[in-house]
């Protein structure tokens, strides 16, 4: 398959966003306030929500219309088989939240820095996949997906990577790893992306007709992340209503990201 520079960017660019965040290790002393860390948890939540709904599931809905009514039959069937898919993921890898002690996931003796990288790195695996697939889509020119569009995901989940790679690397740092070990696992907990993307783009290359269960699984996958792990983040003890309104704030972005590129 020709790859074609815009398609290499288009992967790249969550992963700046990752390691840029990463790099605050270096400008910043101390970790984030419980404040930013909500607004950032919110507003990732929002561009997640947006992008699935607008990136993925609608193009999803609109190259099944031949099924006339039952257009939404592969959209619900890839976003279960999605959901189901990072709950086993959750289940399986071991990891640790931010501001819990509770490891998640089989018992494991890893370093609690590592199972925090674990856990960065388990929800980047849908996002990913998001991109991926609608390059995918791109490439096989599907009429659903635009040039712009795709780019306006990727832009997306890079603005929402950023802070990911700051709430990572920062703690690590508090924690005790030197500044350069924080910022090297900021980026290797991104890294995950360009290479989930660049598999994601050869399968489905391989599966065009599968298109929107492969885009309606990635949005299933993204909304289980939001809904287990940064809801939950951004809503926990005081100043929840900075979460909520950064959420908003987030997915007016994407929305608006998406249809202006689009």
């Amino acid at each position: 398959m020709h790859m074609n520079i815009n398609v290499l960017w288009g992967l790249l660019i969550p992963f700046v966003g990752t390691s840029a965040g990463a790099a605050c290790v270096f400008f910043m002393k101390d970790k984030l306030g419980d404040k930013v860390q909500k607004g950032l948890t919110g507003f990732a939540s929002g561009v997640m929500v947006a992008a699935s709904i607008w990136s993925l599931i609608i193009p999803a809905i609109e190259q099944s219309q031949n099924l006339g009514k039952l257009s939404f039959l592969p959209s619900a069937t890839g976003f279960t088989l999605g959901i189901f898919f990072l709950l086993i993921l959750d289940s399986v890898i071991p990891h640790l939240h931010l501001n819990t002690d509770k490891a998640e996931g089989i018992k494991s003796k890893l370093k609690k820095t590592t199972m925090m990288v674990l856990a960065v790195t388990l929800h980047n695996i849908p996002e990913g996949m998001a991109v991926g697939v609608v390059y995918a889509g791109l490439l096989s020119q599907n009429t659903a997906i635009t040039a712009g569009g795709a780019l306006a995901l990727a832009i997306g989940i890079a603005i929402q990577n950023f802070p990911e790679g700051a709430i990572i690397s920062l703690p690590l740092c508090a924690q005790g790893k030197s500044r350069g070990k924080a910022f090297l696992s900021g980026i290797l907990s991104g890294a995950v992306e360009p290479v989930g993307a660049l598999l994601t783009i050869f399968a489905a290359s391989l599966v065009v007709p599968a298109m929107p269960y492969l885009l309606s699984f990635a949005a299933g996958a993204m909304i289980y992340v939001v809904v287990e792990e940064l809801i939950p983040e951004m809503s926990s003890g005081e100043h929840s209503n900075i979460g909520v309104v950064m959420f908003s704030v987030g997915f007016v972005l994407m929305m608006a990201l998406d249809v202006a590129l689009g």
